[in-house]
């Protein structure tokens, strides 16, 4: 990636007078003019601070990145502030009204565009159009635009979705893999084959598929299956009461309380089902790679894309959390924590962030050195190809996580089979379109 450079540009006259001009970029380097011979000498650049947030510290940000950060540009002194990340989430909101957060920080995507909606975000496509190859990165480097065009974030990684599934119990019971090319109705009915009595107790014990309650990995990606939604394209306007929507919570409640391929919520809470090779097939972020790979070395499993929805779409889940720029920052803080975001998205950093299996780098040179690890899961090009084709966020607004905090509940209703899917979506429909009218 190129990074402008702020210079001083010699003009050679009859006095050998040196005028100077500075560019619009942001790394800070100089050349000084000289009067003695018609040559230029380098000038070291200005020293600028700049206050970084690390909510999670580096268990979530590799510490390698910020090292060579500051290797490269070490007129850019760091002032870090690394705190776990429910500290620093709250703490945040008291330094922003305080009017000192630091310059630059990550959070998840629909802060980020509440941020924007509120002034605290630098809108950062001037930036992008400016310094960046956009032909160079997934469409998801600007996850966070808002509806207006303005973009108030750069992705810290992308946390992807694909369908993993347990190689031994398909093989032990013959029943063919997973592909990229199938549907959901596939998966269900594999699902039935793979689930099974084994100790003649009447109960499954082994089970087809594991329905999480979450947004990412449960309602949201059944309700885009079937064509629905939770918002309509404004993001204004709430859709659970669409027939597509109610048809996806159906199919996503039946997945228990019907086909009976899945272990109940409560189940869920007493075993890690998949890691324990006791569910064929679940829907897996990225990250959590990480840790089923540190706990289960000698497990046996692969990724597939996510199937095609009953609409012969793909939808691929993405959660993204995303760096702002704060907007109140000094000028030079701004560009300093550019250059940042400019070194963030370079081979080299983007490099790490992919070594660290923890989420997906967004430059596809990148990427496509990450389909070639050879750790697990071996079909990386689910997680790489299907953000590419498919990859969406969760209809995230400003008012994403209290609209979702007030349809929760009555989403685990419609999972634990004490609500009908129909009567929950009307009801949940009524508290989200309160919401998002209260915000307008």
């Amino acid at each position: 990636m190129k990074m402008k450079k702020t210079a001083l540009v010699t003009v050679a006259t009859a006095t050998a007078l040196a005028l100077t001009a500075c560019s619009s970029g942001g790394s800070g380097k100089t050349e000084n003019a000289s009067n003695t011979g018609g040559g230029s000498t380098p000038q070291a650049p200005k020293e600028v601070t700049l206050k970084i947030g690390l909510p999670g510290a580096y268990d979530i940000t590799n510490k390698k990145i910020i090292e060579g950060f500051q290797a490269k540009y070490p007129h850019i002194k760091l002032d870090i502030d690394e705190s776990p990340w429910a500290d620093f989430t709250k703490k945040i909101v008291t330094s922003i009204a305080g009017n000192n957060p630091p310059d630059i920080w990550f959070q998840e995507n629909a802060v980020i565009v509440g941020y924007g909606k509120r002034g605290v975000a630098e809108n950062l496509e001037p930036y992008i159009k400016r310094d960046l190859k956009t032909a160079d990165y997934i469409e998801a480097l600007t996850a966070a635009k808002s509806t207006d065009g303005k973009v108030y974030g750069i992705p810290h990684g992308i946390n992807s979705t694909a369908l993993a599934y347990n190689k031994k119990l398909f093989q032990d019971n013959n029943v063919p893999l997973p592909t990229d090319n199938w549907t959901y109705q596939d998966m269900i009915d594999a699902a039935k084959k793979l689930t099974k009595d084994t100790d003649g107790d009447g109960k499954s014990d082994i089970f087809g598929f594991n329905t999480a309650n979450s947004i990412a990995l449960g309602w949201i990606p059944w309700m885009k299956a079937t064509g629905g939604s939770a918002l309509d394209s404004s993001m204004t306007k709430a859709t659970f009461t669409d027939p597509k929507s109610i048809e996806g919570l159906t199919k996503w409640a039946d997945t228990i309380n019907k086909d009976k391929i899945s272990p109940t919520r409560q189940q869920q809470g007493t075993m890690k089902y998949f890691e324990e090779g006791k569910v064929a097939m679940t829907f897996l972020q990225t990250s959590q790679q990480v840790s089923l790979n540190k706990n289960k070395p000698d497990l046996d499993w692969d990724i597939a894309k996510m199937p095609l929805g009953y609409t012969g779409k793909r939808f691929v889940p993405i959660v993204v959390n995303q760096w702002l720029i704060y907007s109140k920052a000094k000028a030079e803080a701004k560009e300093a924590a550019w250059t940042f975001l400019q070194y963030y998205l370079s081979d080299e950093a983007q490099t790490l962030l992919a070594e660290s299996g923890a989420s997906l780098p967004v430059k596809k040179s990148t990427l496509e050195a990450l389909e070639k690890q050879t750790t697990k899961p071996l079909n990386k090009k689910a997680f790489t190809k299907g953000t590419e084709e498919a990859g969406g966020t969760l209809d995230e607004n400003p008012t994403w996580n209290e609209w979702r905090a007030a349809a929760t509940p009555i989403l685990n209703d419609i999972l634990d089979g004490k609500t009908a899917p129909e009567a929950g979506a009307k009801e949940i429909q009524q508290k989200v379109q309160t919401i998002l009218d209260d915000d307008k």
